[in-house]
């Protein structure tokens, strides 16, 4: 091992997804770089996940936590351990990605060269789509209380993103964070469980004087919706009850107050009237077109009623883990 070269743990986060996590740890094996260690945290998975990667990598630290702690939980799983190994660097990973076999230098070069930079991201592409980007974070919008994403499914054409650019927030992705970050503000919050919980990190982060940047020399393919087994409910319901719990942690009272009232209400009273009005809706076909496939008409008016639950579960204080109904196969 090179004393010069800092030491990076990978940690990658698997709940169920076997396939996934073998295909990411493949492309690991492929990472020059001279100092870095893999963990795979299993957040109690039934699909023998932890015996197929057992029995490939042994070599592979796995830690199993017997229960689905989300993503925030998982990994701060995988990061305490990291910390307590002597990490100098963390690099939280999603499974179900492929890296550039530079990556890690790539990312510590940038860190060497702006001492202030306590996380980084990487620069995202489709899986599918080799040069179109996924997004790389983004910048939080005061007037609309929501991040715009930086480069969202913009085609990459070898020039306009080849400078590192400062941002609000990487995505939790592909984030390369410093050990006196984890030092300086703790882990990540387990109450969002799932989607924020890097934004709010991130923006702890920038409060006790760490730079946030892209590096565009770090790359990573994602199949972006593999984790996200619950698909479009799943994720609306965790996007609206964790966007509400963002705002109350990360914004003053009067911004809070301002976005309740212009934003936020508004947008609640919106999604209730659709879902009240998409309902009716279902409820009449179902009786005047019994042989009409109802299934989008269904999967929508779920989403409604997902964002309406995160919505209501943020009010009741009721985060972690989310209903077993959004998880649903139908939507």
């Amino acid at each position: 091992m090179n004393k010069r070269d800092p030491l990076i743990f990978i940690i990658l986060l698997n709940w169920n997804g076997k396939k996934d996590t073998l295909a990411c740890l493949e492309s690991l094996q492929k990472v020059r770089y001279s100092s870095f260690q893999t963990i795979v945290v299993d957040n109690g998975s039934t699909d023998d996940s932890v015996h197929a990667i057992r029995t490939r990598y042994p070599e592979i630290s796995l830690i199993e936590t017997g229960e689905n702690l989300g993503f925030a939980g998982g990994n701060n799983c995988g990061i305490q351990y990291a910390l307590e190994k002597g990490a100098d660097f963390i690099f939280l990973l999603n499974n179900d990605t492929e890296v550039d076999p530079d990556i890690l230098t790539s990312f510590v070069s940038a860190c060497d060269n702006n001492p202030q930079i306590g996380i980084l991201g990487a620069k995202l592409y489709l899986f599918d789509q080799r040069n179109q980007f996924d997004h790389f974070g983004g910048y939080w919008n005061r007037k609309k209380g929501h991040f715009d994403l930086l480069g969202n499914r913009v085609i990459d054409d070898g020039v306009s993103w080849e400078k590192m650019l400062p941002i609000d927030y990487a995505c939790g992705c592909a984030l390369f964070i410093k050990r006196a970050v984890f030092e300086s503000i703790g882990l990540l919050e387990a109450k969002f469980f799932l989607i924020w919980e890097e934004a709010d990190f991130c923006f702890k982060a920038r409060a006790t004087g760490f730079e946030i940047f892209t590096c565009p020399q770090a790359k990573v393919w994602h199949k972006v919706s593999a984790s996200f087994v619950g698909g479009k409910a799943h994720t609306t319901y965790f996007w609206w009850r964790n966007r509400l719990l963002w705002i109350e942690r990360n914004c003053s009272s009067r911004e809070r107050w301002r976005l309740a009232l212009q934003v936020l209400l508004p947008e609640i009273l919106h999604i209730y009237k659709l879902k009240v009005l998409k309902s009716t809706q279902l409820s009449l076909l179902k009786i005047l077109r019994p042989e009409e496939d109802l299934k989008e008409r269904q999967k929508k008016l779920l989403q409604y009623k997902a964002a309406l639950q995160g919505v209501k579960d943020y009010c009741l204080r009721r985060f972690g883990n989310g209903p077993s109904w959004i998880f649903t196969r139908r939507n």
